[in-house]
């Protein structure tokens, strides 16, 4: 196996549900890194936007991308004394979301927009990408309990869900790592945990697939 990659910028990507925000948060608390978390409740138009997807999709999506670039521009000027940086959400994941819920004419609106956004914003050393059935997702959405979601139906999960692995499974932007959740508690589990932020602190490039400890092993 050739020697792990430096790691500067990690991202942690998954649908809505699957636990990135709190993997980000243990890695940035155990590499000392700036951890940046995508301001989902701050956006005004996503609690309509789940009552009614067909007519607030646009405002939501327009509104989320400009918050995302806004962040991803702080990044570019990062603090020296924290030269690590741990995200919650891949810039370019703003394009799933666009795909899905914009119509034909939004969506070639977004487009225009979007290439002249995305080339000002940094590249990751690495992606993490955690999967997990639609059944695990609704599990974990009820538990956390967050008001604006408890109207996302199964079907735009599912939606969200087979977007995200078909982009991910065409994804070689950056070294991935590509964790199945399904039965991986790191909340929970020292062990799993700690194995699993070895993997990532490891990897040695490319593009990897991994379950946790337990499971039928790594690919």
């Amino acid at each position: 196996m050739s020697a792990a990659r430096a790691k500067h910028f990690v991202v942690v990507e998954g649908v809505i549900g699957v636990g990135k925000s709190t993997l980000a948060q243990y890695l940035s608390e155990a590499w000392n890194a700036t951890l940046v978390m995508e301001e989902v409740e701050e956006n005004p138009y996503l609690e309509e936007f789940y009552r009614d997807r067909r007519r607030y999709a646009f405002q939501t999506q327009i509104t989320f991308l400009l918050s995302r670039y806004q962040q991803q521009q702080k990044l570019l000027q990062r603090d020296i004394f924290s030269p690590r940086v741990v995200s919650d959400y891949l810039f370019q994941k703003d394009r799933i979301f666009a795909n899905v819920n914009l119509n034909d004419k939004e969506l070639n609106l977004y487009e225009r927009l979007f290439p002249i956004l995305e080339r000002d914003v940094p590249t990751p050393d690495l992606v993490v990408y955690l999967q997990a059935t639609v059944e695990t997702l609704l599990g974990r959405i009820q538990k956390r309990g967050r008001s604006f979601e408890r109207d996302m139906s199964p079907e735009y999960l599912e939606a969200l869900a087979d977007a995200y692995n078909y982009f991910f499974f065409h994804y070689d932007a950056a070294p991935l790592l590509v964790v199945d959740t399904n039965r991986l508690d790191f909340v929970k589990n020292a062990q799993e945990r700690e194995d699993l932020m070895a993997r990532i602190e490891e990897h040695p490039g490319g593009t990897v697939y991994y379950r946790p400890l337990g499971g039928e092993g790594e690919q």
